[in-house]
């Protein structure tokens, strides 16, 4: 029998020993009950019609059906929300990328021999507990790719000040909110740096996905990499993201010190490296994802003279971050996922023209 108020949870992948390792892992919270478990996706959909489970963790990598194409037919006839939990090789990323796109709420890498799941224990229940308070989305028909990557608006060189920056902060469904932000925002503008919370290894691919789909280059950061108009850079898994001043602009510093608000990157680190080091000069937005992380490192870049964004309930997967930067009033907008290109732009160019002010009164 079911116990009132956990998150229920139905294991699928065809390891035993993983399903093992998964469900042990899991109920050492109390807020999770582990209600069964499958070995593939024939025996996962009978069990999900018998149990009605709240979430459910699946493999990719199955027989009889691979784990994609069970997403698919999850999310047009059966919308349990679902984490992937895969090992996070470089194929095995590409294929985490996909699942998100075919419908997981996110994606937690299998231990590698380094560790076990008994080591990631509070990072699965996290995600599975995001996972359980997601809003359904209904499934969207995936957006044409480009064919090329010339934007419809391009600012020339020097058009913006190198002061300014564009922040971005996001966790559990940020990966398609940013895929659906960066290629409807023009080339040209101040460089957009962007942390999301995300396993080590799949922040790469993610770059490397939304390279293709963006009017400006996309990669993951690297220490002490100065940042220009016209890039884009991701931190990388399992590190933390800060800026640091490097002449008129600003390099990234990646550091592994400890998580905050038990994850790395963190929002947090990078919103209150650019409080400091930015101020006025920022435009800053934080988008869907459960917990905190951010809220308070939103403050900071506000009360700093930032233009701060939240991204609003209606749109949100998990309305958690946002909700926890409104309640503290460090929003100036509050707006939909659909809304927040045009508010970056608009808010970057009203940046532009409040410097340029001030030049023109400096030379007064």
């Amino acid at each position: 029998m079911s116990t009132p108020g956990k998150v229920r949870v139905l294991v699928v992948d065809d390891s035993a020993l993983a399903r093992r390792a998964i469900t042990d892992a899991l109920v050492r919270d109390p807020e999770i009950e582990v209600i069964g478990g499958a070995a593939d996706p024939y025996i996962a959909r009978e069990k999900i019609l018998e149990l009605e489970p709240d979430v459910i963790t699946l493999d990719l990598e199955m027989p009889r059906m691979d784990g994609i194409t069970f997403l698919k037919i999850l999310r047009e006839h059966h919308p349990v929300p679902v984490v992937v939990v895969s090992s996070l090789t470089q194929s095995g990323s590409a294929k985490a990328m996909e699942a998100l796109q075919a419908g997981a709420i996110d994606v937690i890498g299998k231990p590698d021999g380094s560790r076990n799941f008994s080591e990631i224990a509070n990072e699965l229940a996290y995600h599975v507990k995001a996972a359980a308070r997601s809003q359904r989305r209904p499934a969207v028909k995936e957006p044409a790719a480009p064919t090329t990557k010339e934007p419809s608006k391009i600012f020339p060189p020097g058009s913006f000040s190198l002061r300014q920056v564009i922040l971005i902060g996001a966790s559990t469904g940020g990966v398609e909110a940013l895929r659906n932000i960066l290629p409807s925002l023009p080339s040209g503008i101040p460089p957009i740096v962007v942390v999301q919370h995300i396993p080590a290894n799949f922040s790469r691919i993610m770059a490397q996905h939304l390279d293709d789909i963006c009017p400006f280059t996309v990669s993951e950061a690297t220490n002490g990499q100065e940042l220009r108009s016209g890039m884009c850079v991701v931190a990388p898994g399992d590190f933390h993201l800060a800026l640091l001043p490097s002449g008129m602009g600003y390099k990234v510093r990646l550091t592994q010190s400890p998580p905050v608000h038990h994850c790395r990157p963190a929002v947090d680190v990078m919103f209150h490296s650019a409080a400091v080091h930015a101020g006025s000069h920022a435009v800053a937005a934080l988008l869907t994802g459960m917990g905190v992380d951010g809220a308070l490192g939103l403050q900071a870049l506000q009360a700093a003279g930032s233009h701060t964004l939240a991204e609003s309930e209606e749109s949100c997967v998990v309305y958690g971050m946002p909700q926890a930067a409104i309640k503290l009033g460090a929003a100036d907008r509050v707006v939909p996922l659909s809304g927040i290109p045009q508010a970056i732009l608009d808010a970057v160019v009203e940046k532009r023209a409040g410097l340029h002010k001030k030049d023109r009164s400096k030379a007064r």
